[in-house]
């Protein structure tokens, strides 16, 4: 098969001639916000609920920008029962300065208590100013986009399958197990 001298320059030139002569289109900024990908990484955002103060997300950070404080709650024992102990919230801290958006300590953390917000609008004059504690980096997380519709004949959810697996081996009191057709049933 023989080359053409010259093809690949003429490809690219036609795509440069074609942008050249393409009317161009800008966003004014402040004015008009851009539309951001669904799963863009903008800021992260804490849900406070379902934080545990593991630490599992600032053992895992390779940066060490997260910082948690925590202390024990002793809860009463209900009766019969003995007092448990549950780790109280105390500070939680990501340091922007340092932070890369790897996005480890969002998948390290078992509890669902940090996600991506898209906001991307948080620089500040001085770089202290971009430790963020729990108050601030709570308010993001209403801003945090609901995960996207499943696609049409796609595999339910591991935690719906899950679900509805345990709702089926709940059978009311004193009833039998349904046993397998044997060969002799009709």
């Amino acid at each position: 098969m023989a080359r053409i001298p010259g093809k690949g320059l003429a490809k690219g030139l036609a795509v440069t001639l074609r942008h050249m002569l393409r009317r161009s289109v800008t966003q004014q900024y402040p004015e008009v916000q851009p539309e951001l990908p669904p799963r863009s990484r903008g800021v992260i955002a804490l849900v406070e609920e379902n934080c545990t103060s593991c630490m599992l997300c600032a053992r895992e950070c390779p940066d060490w920008c997260i910082y948690i404080d925590s202390h024990k709650e002793t809860i009463p024992a209900p009766e019969g029962g003995r007092a448990r102990q549950r780790n109280v919230l105390d500070r939680f801290a990501i340091d922007f300065s340092l932070c890369m958006y790897c996005g480890i300590c969002i998948e390290a953390c078992p509890f669902d208590a940090l996600f991506w917000a898209p906001d991307f609008e948080y620089a500040e004059h001085d770089i202290r100013d971009l430790l963020h504690e729990k108050d601030r980096l709570a308010t993001w997380a209403t801003r945090v986009p609901p995960p996207p519709a499943h696609e049409i004949g796609a595999e339910p959810p591991k935690e719906l399958a899950a679900e509805s697996a345990s709702a089926r081996s709940i059978r009311p009191p004193g009833a039998l197990p349904k046993r397998p057709p044997s060969k002799g049933d009709a």
